[in-house]
């Protein structure tokens, strides 16, 4: 007697089917229970009051979330560094090499509005408290967009945020510099408020045990013909890197909330590039919102910075409700 359509047959086809992509898959995934097992005994860090003090905006983070899924992430993180540091240190020693020191570089990417900057400021308070990390420090990829004048003059103020909009051989000397364990490398420093790079204004980087290094396109390959294949990829000069992802539909609706949030606050400085939106009213707002998310924020999303999700080490995806859902780590 054979099997009924649908039936046994079908199905073990389609379990064969899975089991088979699961071992071609470049990564292992991990339910969040599954990832929360993995904390072991590491302790307990950060407190309430230090939580309020590293999310964003529209982005929120509990306590919960912390021990579920960073506390294991910086367990393996801290395992990875001293694995690296040790590896250096017996290269070094190889080679009758002087003492030196290599920061362990960190990318930290995805879409706007998905949470990089809170992740990337409680992965660095979590790291810093690991005896063999003390040293973290944290620099993101807006310092290195060109300043509004030079994109208005090159027709690229639509285009802010894309690959195009960034000082790119800033970006790679900037992660040369770092990497060579140079000391007091330089980055410039953007302003949310002003919209612009702020003249003159820096941040020193010294020598950290680990960098995070933070944006929207830090897994972006090259572009362009073979006049550029020797030059490196900004993420050439990651030892590890984590793609943060959620659905479209989730991150239009946390746009369109931080917009809101941002109309009632920081729009309404009267320095802020945005002052102009303050006075929306709330049905004028939300088109608004959704009108830059459409035109400028989808197209890079899923022309320039989803595509790179593939390349990261580590993917964490968000559900509706912020929380982590479900962790994939590349295989080793």
């Amino acid at each position: 007697m054979t099997d009924a359509p649908g039936g046994r047959a079908e199905m073990d086809q389609r379990v064969t089917s899975n089991s088979e992509e699961a071992e071609l898959s470049p990564y292992r995934h991990f339910s969040r229970s599954e990832w929360a097992a993995l904390r072991a005994d590491t302790p307990l860090t950060l407190t309430i009051d230090d939580l309020a003090k590293l999310q964003s905006l529209n982005d929120p983070i509990s306590i919960e979330e912390v021990v579920a899924i960073y506390l294991p992430l910086s367990r393996m993180l801290a395992l990875y560094v001293a694995a690296t540091q040790g590896l250096f240190k017996a290269t070094q020693r190889f080679l009758g090499a002087e003492d030196g020191k290599v920061p362990y570089i960190i990318g930290v990417a995805g879409s706007v509005s998905v949470g990089k900057s809170t992740t990337a400021r409680v992965l660095r308070a979590l790291l810093s408290r690991w005896p063999n990390t003390p040293k973290v420090d944290l620099v993101t990829t807006d310092g290195f967009l060109y300043p509004n004048a030079e994109l208005q003059a090159q027709g690229l103020m639509e285009r802010k945020g894309f690959p195009e909009s960034y000082d790119g051989t800033a970006i790679i000397r900037f992660l040369a510099d770092v990497k060579a364990g140079k000391h007091h490398v330089q980055a410039p420093i953007y302003s949310h408020l002003v919209y612009d790079v702020v003249p003159g204004e820096t941040v020193t980087v010294d020598r950290p045990d680990i960098l995070i290094f933070e944006g929207l396109n830090v897994l972006q390959p090259n572009r362009g013909g073979k006049e550029l294949r020797e030059i490196p990829f900004v993420s050439d000069f990651f030892d590890f890197s984590i793609y943060l992802d959620a659905t479209e539909a989730q991150l239009e609706s946390w746009y369109v909330a931080r917009f809101m949030k941002l109309r009632e606050t920081a729009f309404r400085d009267p320095s802020s590039f945005f002052r102009k939106f303050a006075d929306l009213s709330d049905t004028e707002a939300v088109e608004m919102a959704k009108s830059v998310w459409s035109q400028i924020n989808l197209p890079n999303l899923r022309e320039n910075i989803l595509p790179t999700r593939p390349r990261a080490s580590l993917i964490l995806k968000k559900g509706s409700d912020h929380q982590i859902e479900r962790v994939s780590l590349r295989k080793l």
